[in-house]
């Protein structure tokens, strides 16, 4: 017969085992990898866009899932091994922002699901089969960028009226959002009767030397190409814009928040919110080949009245009225 003492000591260690093995029964919390081109503190409305579309489809980062970030901070050489890098990991899913992330996601596995966020025709990136039946393990969202120059080239023409040469720069790294910018800028603007003058910029010194060429040629306007890079540089080209006395377009709200003159595109932070939503349903088990790629119908108009009496420019209040926010 046990004693007891012998009675309570097995009670206790049942009760330290208990904890134990329930913590061993819990499941793992899946691990989402993102990747983008950006450096870490380009984007934070987006990243938060992104985790609020994962708690509405019922996933909150550090209770249900965890997110690794990888950035390749505008070096897109990287991309390829921070995304090998992400495979290794055994992510649940990958989410990708930008057409070289996504790409180098694509590459990088044809297994783990990834719900990509691109400015370009995903189809022509070879993301997807087509839209409606993406066909494999990515599906995603596109947002429109490069597709809304002929829309941007209208504003500009409607700030500067009479214009008739347009600035083009554009960032030659980024190969695929290059090429769409620089073929939809020449289509509208032969329709338009524009003459335009591109310059390349894809490093800090090449931005300055590129804006001392405009302001040195003094083009009507300046079209700026979308792109994660010029959009780290954002504050940067602000500067020099209202140091030159330049009207500028750009495809981001970001720009005019940080006085740039005036953006139209789709956006964004909506779309990340799209994604987290789509990145949710994939954890819970729907395959993305089942999840048509949705393209955004969210677009903005942001026109900062600041930077345009830094520039010189009087903004029609035609223009004002149809403005999704006016900075003052």
């Amino acid at each position: 017969m046990r004693t007891r003492r012998e009675f309570i000591t097995l009670l206790g260690g049942a009760a330290v085992a208990w904890p134990v093995a329930a913590r061993a029964q819990q499941p793992t919390m899946p691990i989402v990898g993102f990747i983008g081109s950006q450096s870490s503190d380009s984007i934070p409305d987006y990243l938060r866009a992104l985790r609020q579309g994962l708690k509405e489809a019922g996933f909150i980062e550090g209770e249900t899932v965890g997110i690794e970030y990888r950035w390749a901070d505008n070096q897109v050489g990287r991309l390829p091994e921070l995304a090998a890098d992400l495979v290794r990991r055994r992510v649940a899913i990958i989410v990708s922002g930008g057409g070289p992330a996504s790409m180098a996601a694509g590459k990088a596995t044809t297994s783990i699901p990834i719900v990509f966020l691109v400015a370009e025709d995903p189809v022509r990136l070879g993301l997807v089969a087509s839209l409606a039946r993406p066909g494999n393990n990515a599906t995603g969202i596109n947002f429109f960028s490069a597709e809304l120059a002929a829309k941007r080239l209208e504003l500009l023409r409607e700030l500067v009226p009479g214009a008739t040469r347009v600035g083009v720069l554009l960032n030659p790294t980024e190969t695929a959002i290059a090429a769409a910018n620089l073929r939809d800028v020449e289509t509208a603007t032969r329709a338009m009767g524009l003459d335009i003058r591109v310059l390349n910029a894809s490093n800090r010194d090449e931005i300055d030397a590129a804006y001392a060429t405009f302001a040195g040629e003094r083009p009507d306007a300046l079209f700026i190409s979308s792109g994660p890079f010029f959009s780290d540089r954002r504050v940067q080209m602000a500067h020099l814009a209202t140091r030159y006395a330049l009207p500028a377009i750009h495809g981001s709200r970001l720009y005019a928040e940080v006085g740039g003159l005036i953006s139209y595109g789709a956006n964004i932070a909506h779309a990340y919110r799209q994604a987290g939503t789509y990145a949710g349903r994939v954890l819970k088990g729907v395959k993305p080949a089942d999840l048509p790629v949705v393209q955004s119908s969210k677009f903005e108009l942001v026109v900062n009245l600041h930077a345009a009496k830094l520039v010189g420019i009087t903004v029609p209040p035609s223009l004002l009225a149809r403005a999704d926010e006016v900075i003052e």
